[in-house]
């Protein structure tokens, strides 16, 4: 028995000094310089892909003349005025019409069908997931557009002469459905999970939705391949982009293309800086839940069965793992829906794939072919993607400005959304001043950093810093959890430079240098109406191996990786603590 009468022990003094660095193993100093050092790449890769062209740009904008080495003159706002003339606003008009139904798929099919996977049981929303990965992986808009335009030629041809804009829209609408609802719903699925902390899923979803939704209409008001020469209609009835580049290359205005460039560039700028703020605002963060199989709601350092919280959305008392069948029913339903689609527009493509070997020109063989449609993409997929998660490890994991660190994110902002469309003019003129024209490194796209990968690569290493402090070592919170999602943007990133054609279509003439899309375009313009010729060459723009490499890897990462990820927003445990 204790002595009631002995004094209580003092309690243990505290540790002398502050311990600011948490549990990350190295000086507050340390990470501030080392994230800072670690956003000059990404800083010199925005600079020499975004800045510098959209700056010349501008210049270009207020000049009158060629564009190439030419005598030039002041033209004061003339380029501009000549842009609105001519329908700028008229076409910005025509493609956010092309997006409505895009949006009604992005915030309403999507996050349906994401709550019904999530409430339907762990087996069917991994198969949802499996799903998911197919529009994914058969990302080949030009191929797929023109597989299925020729393949719906006469049976909508009264439609384009009576109805073009309707129809225009009910192309897009199905061209793109599948991609929509798949990028949509995984992640949908994300923000619908509770993190370790438990917590609401509703600003999370409101926030991936506000991001998602600024990212449709951003995509489609610069879209170039599904508006020439997938849609038809009428001249007046074009993206903004489709008559930029006429306007520069086809008349050789420069200075008008220029223009209607800083017009897209600013309202581009807008909806990034709006999309980053956003995301700022809601302190939204992505977390990895663990390798091992464990439900949302399971405490990180829980055993995998132990009792879990009840799933986001679940009425109380509902296990995690509990099956809803009301869920499985409308997930059925929804599943059906999105692979009927899906079959309905790939099906022209996917038969082509099996088609006999393509008719190339004389002296081009097919891996040739290959070789110019997949090297030179890979260049920039590689480096861009890898700046840009030492830069989001700079300022989500070593966070230099404390908790204003994703600040930083602002200026890289602007050129959030923009692809290679809107600086393509500025990009070109540089090739050709360094006598780049149909080469090998002409041909290699010019964007040098994937800011949307910077930007996902913050909110992952934000979301694990927590774990880091908390004392967990670096390799198992930050650098295995990050390893896969630069294998997933890396591979993203690849495919989609490979299918965008403006570019090799603007710096090659050559066709020994010509990647499979540019000579889909070149037999187009020769033999349109003849499926039979271009059959062969609509396979070699996605060829049947490349699409099961890609459908293998994002099933693969959707079932073992982003079916354990977790967006979160609103304060964390850590801000609650500070």
């Amino acid at each position: 028995m204790p002595d009631p009468r002995a004094h209580p022990a003092p309690p243990l003094p505290a540790p002398s000094g502050p311990a600011p660095s948490g549990g990350v193993g190295i000086g507050r100093t340390a990470q501030v310089v080392t994230g800072l050092v670690l956003l000059v790449p990404a800083a010199v890769a925005l600079l020499w892909s975004y800045v510098l062209p959209s700056v010349s740009t501008l210049a270009e904008s207020f000049r009158r003349g060629s564009g190439l080495g030419g005598p030039t003159e002041s033209a004061g706002g003339d380029n501009y005025a000549q842009v609105i003339e001519r329908g700028f606003l008229g076409d910005l008009g025509h493609a956010l019409l092309l997006a409505l139904v895009p949006l009604l798929l992005a915030l309403l099919v999507a996050p349906l069908l994401a709550l019904a996977a999530q409430h339907a049981g762990r087996v069917p929303r991994l198969v949802t997931r499996a799903l998911l990965a197919l529009p994914l992986a058969a990302y080949a808009p030009l191929a797929v557009g023109v597989a299925w335009t020729m393949d719906r030629f006469e049976a909508d041809r009264d439609a384009w002469t009576q109805a073009p804009t309707l129809t225009a829209v009910r192309a897009v609408a199905l061209l793109t459905a599948g991609l929509v609802v798949a990028v949509g719903a995984t992640v949908f699925l994300a923000a619908l999970r509770r993190g370790p902390g438990g917590g609401r899923s509703g600003p999370a979803v409101l926030a991936v939705g506000g991001v998602l939704g600024l990212a449709v209409v951003a995509v489609t008001v610069q879209s170039w391949s599904l508006q020439w020469p997938v849609l038809g209609g009428r001249e007046d009835q074009v993206a903004p982009l489709v008559r930029i580049v006429r306007e520069s290359v086809a008349r050789f205005q420069f200075g008008v293309g220029a223009a209607g460039n800083v017009l897209l560039l600013a309202l581009l700028a807008v909806l990034g800086i709006l999309a980053v703020v956003l995301l700022l605002v809601t302190r939204t963060r992505i977390a990895f839940t663990g390798w091992r199989d464990r439900p949302a709601g399971t405490p990180t350092g829980a055993p995998a069965g132990a009792p879990t919280g009840t799933p986001a959305g679940m009425p109380p008392g509902v296990p995690a793992g509990a099956r809803n069948p009301v869920a499985l029913g409308l997930l059925a339903v929804g599943l059906l829906a999105f692979l009927g689609v899906l079959a309905y527009v790939l099906a022209p493509w996917l038969r082509a794939l099996t088609a006999g070997a393509a008719l190339l020109p004389s002296g081009v063989s097919t891996g040739q072919v290959q070789v110019n449609t997949w090297l030179p993409p890979l260049i920039p997929a590689v480096v861009g993607v890898g700046v840009a998660a030492l830069a989001g490890f700079g300022i989500g994991g070593l966070r230099p400005l404390g908790r204003a660190s994703e600040l930083l994110l602002l200026p890289f902002a602007p050129w959030l959304f923009v692809g290679d469309g809107p600086l393509a003019i500025a990009h070109f003129v540089r090739a050709r001043e360094a006598d780049q024209l149909s080469t090998f490194v002409g041909l290699i796209p010019p964007g040098w950093l994937c800011i949307p990968a910077l930007v996902v690569f913050t909110l992952l290493f934000r979301g694990q810093r927590e774990r880091w402090e908390a004392g967990g070592g670096f390799g198992s919170t930050m650098l295995l959890p990050a390893l896969p999602m630069l294998a997933g943007a890396g591979l993203l990133s690849w495919l989609v430079g490979a299918q965008s054609w403006l570019w090799p279509q603007l710096v090659v003439a050559d066709v020994r240098h010509a990647p499979a899309t540019n000579l889909v375009l070149l037999r187009l313009a020769e033999s349109f109406g003849d499926p039979e010729a271009m059959r062969g060459l609509v396979a070699q723009v996605l060829p049947l191996p490349m699409l099961l490499l890609f459908l293998a890897a994002f099933v693969a990462l959707q079932l073992l990786y982003l079916d354990r990820l977790v967006i979160g927003a609103g304060p964390s445990t850590g801000d609650r603590a500070r």
